[in-house]
């Protein structure tokens, strides 16, 4: 396998019945795939309960192992279940919104309301960029469609190569 381009990712698919076993994920292999495309090398997809402890500790993990990039997929609404924002908002160092936004206002464009909608947050943990995505395929879709130009970027910056 060739070295990765960009970096190293990890895949985190917020979902209870996934975490549990009871539904098949599939939009952790998606995200894979669109990670890969853009030149990143995924680690692997974590399934965690919409649970924020869960959730923080998927993202801590990630950090301290040093990858690049992790993608959140999941939990990013507004039922009770839907913490991710507010758990990865506590692992943040520093946000960066404009991705964020970025991410819902094509959502919306593209008629993809849960990412339009999505409380989902980006920004840097460490030297991780952290991103949080809705859960629908289209959402994820659009939302990689957005993120992809700008990972090699951040990661650029955040890795000191960047003048």
């Amino acid at each position: 396998m060739a070295p990765p381009k960009i970096g190293r990712a990890l895949v985190v698919v917020v979902d209870d019945r996934v975490s549990q076993g009871e539904r098949e994920d599939s939009t952790g292999p998606l995200v894979t795939e669109l990670l890969e495309e853009a030149g990143l090398l995924v680690d692997g997809v974590v399934s965690v309960p919409g649970e924020a402890v869960a959730i923080r500790n998927a993202l801590n993990t990630a950090v301290i192992g040093g990858v690049d990039l992790v993608v959140t997929v999941g939990g990013t609404g507004v039922s009770p279940r839907d913490v991710t924002p507010d758990a990865t908002a506590g692992v943040l160092d520093r946000p960066i919104p404009g991705i964020a936004e970025a991410i819902r206002a094509s959502g919306l464009a593209a008629g993809a309301i849960d990412a339009g909608l999505s409380r989902g947050l980006a920004g840097v943990s460490g030297s991780t960029l952290v991103v949080n995505l809705a859960s629908s395929r289209a959402a994820v879709r659009d939302g990689m469609a957005t993120l992809t130009p700008l990972v090699a970027h951040v990661i650029s910056e955040l890795s000191g190569l960047e003048d």
